[in-house]
């Protein structure tokens, strides 16, 4: 089965961006406006240089308006009678206000040449930022690729192998694996609450543990953070994700928990919420 989804990172991003003069909180012009006051300085005519650049008689005097009123000198001015029968021309602030958008925006191309020839793997970055900013309450977020999806008479069960080579299970209805788009290779994300987490030390025998919960991901205490009646313990895992569990400090004195030992972070596949990006 494949996936219609459009993996982001696997197409071409490129860095843009564009030139413009401000002056307070008014913008003064950017590209179309310096190329409309360049063809006036070339044609002599307002209704030419409208032409030249795709632009309605009325909106080119409006921006010519617009830029000298802001740039609180002429960089327009209309010429009547004489030998040529008038026309229209820049002041000399006009062109010197030409000459340095082309510079600035010469520079910026360069900048921009740069920054995109010096950033290797952008698409992976772009994706990562979209991940992490993700706001939920959850306090357990991880990422990872389904791996598996078996069909039940009303549920599906969906395993996600994240990073680490640890594996999340999540139980959810057909409909919801539909919604989702959730089949084998595509990226998703599951979230766990703090709160749904159960904790258990393995016996030093190494005996497995007994469950009836689906998901049990083993770690070494990186964090043990008490409060008045509840401690919030992180487990690290092996390739480096964390999960956090939310119990009892009666709980953490029981099992013994601090930092560096080993234990269990368990949690029924019906607690993982299941997410993918848009």
């Amino acid at each position: 089965m494949t996936s219609d989804r459009t993996d982001p990172s696997h197409d071409s991003l490129e860095f843009g961006g564009s030139v413009w003069f401000q002056a307070g909180a008014q913008t003064l012009g950017g590209a179309p406006r310096i190329a409309l006051l360049a063809a006036i300085g070339e044609t002599g005519s307002i209704t030419s240089a409208a032409k030249a650049v795709g632009m309605s008689y009325k909106g080119a005097w409006d921006a010519v308006d617009t830029m000298n009123n802001l740039a609180g000198e002429p960089l327009v001015v209309r010429l009547t009678g004489g030998k040529g029968g008038g026309g229209t021309t820049l002041t000399p602030r006009a062109v010197k206000l030409i000459e340095t958008f082309h510079a600035v925006e010469r520079e910026h191309r360069r900048f921009l040449e740069r920054a995109g020839a010096a950033i290797e793997g952008f698409a992976t970055d772009w994706d990562l930022i979209g991940r992490i900013g993700v706001k939920t309450s959850a306090r357990n977020q991880f990422y990872g690729t389904v791996s598996a999806i078996t069909r039940g008479t009303v549920n599906d069960e969906v395993s996600l192998v994240l990073p680490g080579g640890h594996t999340i299970v999540a139980v959810l209805t057909h409909e919801s694996t539909e919604a989702l788009g959730l089949v084998e290779g595509v990226a998703a994300f599951a979230l766990i609450k703090a709160s749904w987490v159960v904790l258990l030390v393995e016996h030093e025998s190494g005996t497995p543990l007994k469950l009836s919960a689906r998901n049990q991901l083993r770690g070494a205490v990186q964090s043990v953070k008490r409060g008045a009646v509840n401690a919030e313990v992180s487990l690290m895992l092996e390739g480096g994700a964390v999960v956090t569990a939310v119990v009892t400090n009666e709980s953490v004195d029981a099992l013994g928990l601090a930092e560096g030992s080993n234990a269990v972070a368990a949690f029924k596949a019906s607690s993982v919420i299941l997410g993918v990006k848009d």
